[in-house]
């Protein structure tokens, strides 16, 4: 008995030199012999070791139980669109969608405003020339500029809410136009007052306006050349996503429209809760496949502009808290807000923590812009959303910490902001039935 203990403590030394519990070895003791015998392979089969999934085992190899996780779930959800086949029939019409996007009447508004936009980049590069030439001081040039960029907020707002004409698919393009043009107006006569250099050409401000990026600089970092392949598989991966986006909303989301009866804030709470459970999962779907979307048309956007700076968001996926989660989702809005508004907030004396926190607010009132007044419907629904978030990652955030917290920030994405404008558009979907069911006399 003692001769095989010799053997196995020789063979688990060697194994084991850093063990968990630093035993020590007990092989010096044994005799040479023992050290050398034939069957001590065979004979030392036990070694001091933790299971796998305890906590001091340090294994990570979870690869295995996430494909069961991801099988699981498109078992489950094809239960789910079995039934919902079965129940409602085949609902998805692309071309449905497309008569939307074009039925302004056949005059187009959104496309008129949206044209319209140049005059205010043409405005921002005339003022900008007359800089150069010395004939505008650079405080009347700054100063034309904001007048120019808040016209270029409230011309767009005018014209959403006073042309029945305009679609709501057509309202949201161009406001989202409008408001990612203003960003790149602002950042570029912020930067050409810092250059204090010459007017650039009609060319540098176009281009910087395509790009995707929202922070204006002279000199881009740029690629060698354009990669077709890469192009044609960026634009498939838009082709595709948008077909599924168009199934999920046809498919899942617009029978649970259809069942209700009257808006959010009319339902009791029965009623509210039942509908916001069904609409939770089509909804971060919808979700996850917006992010996507914005990633292939980021990339196809930088693919064929040569334009080297790709780096759009973060692995905001593994973040531990709410607050990294918000500045790794956008990087190009977080690169933006710092270069312009947490820098100048600092320098008039703002604390940090003071500066992050007026930008946030403001970033909040910006999502719940661009979302409401398309739909006409300012509910601040997303925007009391995001002020709870925020709440949340204050008051909550130090209790949940590494996997805790990654299950705290899925678990707001799925009952956050994205549920909040979903209820958005389930209310203007019963308005929109409403008057179509009961027209207004004339």
């Amino acid at each position: 008995m003692k001769r095989s203990s010799s053997v196995c403590s020789s063979s688990s030394a060697e194994e084991d030199n850093a063990g968990l519990y630093h035993t020590a070895s007990s092989s010096d003791t044994g005799p040479p012999s023992e050290q050398q015998h034939p069957y001590a392979a065979l004979l030392c089969c036990h070694r001091v070791q933790d299971s796998l999934l305890s906590s001091n085992s340090n294994f990570t190899g979870y690869r295995g139980v996430l494909n069961w996780i991801i099988i699981l779930l498109v078992l489950t959800h094809a239960h789910l669109f079995l039934e919902n086949f079965i129940q409602h029939g085949f609902l998805i019409d692309v071309k449905k969608v497309a008569e939307h996007l074009v039925k302004d009447n056949y005059n187009w508004p959104s496309v008129h405003l949206i044209l319209a936009a140049n005059m205010f980049a043409l405005t921002t590069l005339l003022i900008e020339g007359f800089q150069e030439k010395g004939t505008l001081s650079p405080t009347v040039g700054h100063r034309l500029h904001l007048g120019n960029l808040g016209l270029l907020m409230v011309f767009p707002t005018v014209v959403i809410l006073h042309d029945p004409t305009i679609s709501t698919g057509g309202a949201f393009f161009s406001l989202w136009s409008y408001t990612i043009l203003g960003l790149k107006l602002y950042s570029y006569q912020e930067a050409n007052r810092w250059y204090r250099q010459s007017c650039l050409p009609d060319t540098d401000l176009y281009y910087f306006l395509l790009a995707p990026t929202l922070c204006y600089q002279r000199d881009f970092p740029h690629t060698p050349k354009v990669r077709l392949n890469k192009l044609l598989h960026r634009l498939l991966e838009m082709v595709i996503l948008i077909q599924i986006m168009v199934g999920i909303v046809q498919q899942w989301i617009e029978p649970i429209f259809q069942r209700s009866e009257s808006s959010f804030s009319n339902m009791d709470l029965t009623m509210r809760v039942e509908h916001l459970v069904g609409l939770v999962a089509p909804t971060h779907f919808l979700w996850l496949l917006f992010f996507f979307l914005s990633h292939s048309y980021l990339n196809f956007c930088a693919e064929l502009l040569c334009f080297g700076d790709r780096h759009f968001y973060g692995d905001w996926w593994n973040a531990t808290t709410l607050i990294t989660f918000w500045k790794n989702w956008n990087i190009p809005f977080q690169k933006w807000c710092h270069r312009h508004l947490c820098t100048l907030l600092v320098e008039m004396n703002a604390s940090p923590a003071q500066a992050e926190l007026l930008v946030f607010l403001m970033s909040a009132v910006l999502c719940e812009y661009v979302v409401a007044l398309p739909l006409r419907s300012c509910r601040l629904w997303i925007l009391l959303m995001m002020v709870f978030e925020l709440l949340v990652a204050v008051f909550l955030g130090c209790y949940f910490k590494g996997n805790y917290g990654n299950g705290l920030v899925w678990l707001c994405l799925l009952l956050g902001p994205p549920l909040a404008v979903t209820t958005y558009f389930h209310d203007h979907y019963i308005g929109l039935n409403h008057r179509h069911h009961h027209p207004s006399p004339s």
